[in-house]
Formats: C-alpha cells, structure tokens, sequence
C-alpha cells in the first residue's frame, strides 16, 4: 500500500535555490510554483527553470502549479513541462470547469492533474470536475482566492466549501483533499489549531510554504497513541470474529469502524520526518 501523503511544500520556480532547500526538506511532495509565488516579469524563467530542474527524476515526488488556464501562460507551461522524466504531477488552478480538466489532459498525454476550486463556482461545480477525467487524481481549495470571491471574513465562514470539497472528493472516489497553506509560517500554534479542525472535517494533509511547517502538519495528521491502540483492538477483534460484534467496553463494530481503523494503523506506518 502506498504511504498517505501528509506533507505538500511549495517553492517558487523562480528560485532554483528555494527549489533544491525544498526538495531536502523532507516533505512527501514539492509542489514547484509558476502561478502566484512568480512576478509576472519572471514567469519565463521560472518555468525554464522548472523544466530544466525536471529533465532529470527528482529524489521526491515534484508537482508544478501552472498558470491559470484561462490566460496565456498555461499553454506554454503545459507544453514545457508535461512530458519530462521528474515531473510527478501537474496542479492546475482556479479551475471552474469539467472541460478545463478534460481539456488539460487531452493535451499533455495523461500526467497525474489535480485541480484546485478558488471561486464559488468552482466549489459549486466540485464533483462534477472530481469525476471529470481518469487523470485527476485530486481536489483541493484555493482558499485565498475563495475567500476573496466570497467576501469572507472569518475562517468558520469557510467551513461549508471545505465540506463540499470533501464530499465530492469521496464521491468521486479521490484520496483526501489536503487543506490549504497557512499564510503565517510563525504561527505554529495556530496551524496546529487549523489542522486539527481540518482533520475533524475531512481532509488529509496540508500544504506548506516553509519547512518549518512540514513537523506540525504531520503530528496533527498522524494518529495518536491512544488512536493507534483503539485501532489495533478494533482490528484484531474483527480479525478473530469477522462481522459485526461488540467490544468488551461495550462498543459496536462493524464493518464501517473496522475500515477506519486499518486507515488508521496505515497512517502509523509511513516514517516520520526527521
């Protein structure tokens, strides 16, 4: 099985040095970024950059979040990047549409694409762009941009998007969606906060922008030792008795509570960052 990935860390691509520190960092994915994190006088050479970095396999999984794909930057990016040896995956943004995925895929040949919901169209249409091709393999939310599209001040008010984004992931039978980055890379105790909600609600892992991030998103997403025992008790009880059964605590098991129990101990299994 392969190990969940927790730990997504963006690097602007026009910074070949931040690029490298992030691919050392420990991270499960380094998601290089063309998009927002790049002036648009530096755009160009961002993304000579990128390919020439992913001419050869890198020693983690690297994602490339490309232009938006309603302006003119994303044609070339797709072109200059699709097909090279360390690309792992393409992240496309403020995507709108099942089209727009369909359309991406149909002209880079089939790398991995996940796309990410900024608008409340976007959010409205959610499971209809998760189902929308066999190369997505993921949503998740922009929540900046939604923010803004919304006129949203306080973060609860996003809470309904964050859900709808979940639920369509599920149903479109996608892995998790990662929660957002958390601008102040200072406030550990806050993003500590901000994960545990995010867990409570659906996701799995969270996106970065600075190393120092990578252990708390980790310890937030990763069981504890109280999880992990109540986890190895449900399994092995339903191993020894397979259907439904009750605990000598006096708890119900059924199929349901044994599956999420395996995808707890499976979490339990990947290393921990160093």
């Amino acid at each position: 099985m392969t190990a969940p990935v927790l730990t997504w860390l963006y690097a602007p691509g026009d910074r070949p040095r931040v690029v490298t520190k992030a691919l050392a960092a420990g991270a499960d994915v380094v998601v290089i970024d063309l998009e927002d994190a790049v002036a648009p006088d530096r755009k160009r050479y961002a993304r000579e950059a990128t390919a020439e970095l992913l001419c050869e396999p890198q020693p983690v999984p690297v994602h490339v979040r490309v232009n938006a794909l309603d302006g003119p930057l994303a044609a070339a990016d797709l072109a200059a990047l699709a097909a090279l040896p360390g690309l792992s995956g393409l992240r496309l943004p403020k995507v709108t549409s099942p089209e727009q995925v369909a359309g991406v895929a149909a002209a880079t040949g089939g790398p991995p694409l996940y796309a990410l919901l900024e608008t409340a169209l976007g959010v409205e249409r959610a499971y209809a762009i998760a189902a929308a091709h066999p190369s997505l393999r993921g949503i998740a939310l922009g929540e900046a941009d939604l923010r803004a599209d919304l006129g949203v001040g306080g973060d609860p008010g996003l809470d309904w998007s964050r859900s709808r984004v979940v639920v369509a992931a599920r149903a479109a039978r996608l892995a998790p969606p990662s929660q957002t980055v958390h601008p102040d890379t200072r406030d550990l105790e806050g993003l500590a906060a901000s994960c545990a909600h995010g867990r409570a609600l659906g996701f799995l892992g969270r996106a970065a922008i600075h190393p120092r991030q990578l252990p708390i998103i980790e310890r937030a997403y990763l069981p504890t030792e109280r999880e992990l025992e109540e986890a190895e008790t449900i399994v092995k009880a339903a191993t020894a008795q397979p259907g439904a059964l009750a605990l000598p605590d006096g708890r119900f098991v059924d199929a349901a509570v044994v599956a999420t129990a395996r995808r707890t101990l499976s979490l339990a299994r990947r290393p921990a960052l160093s």
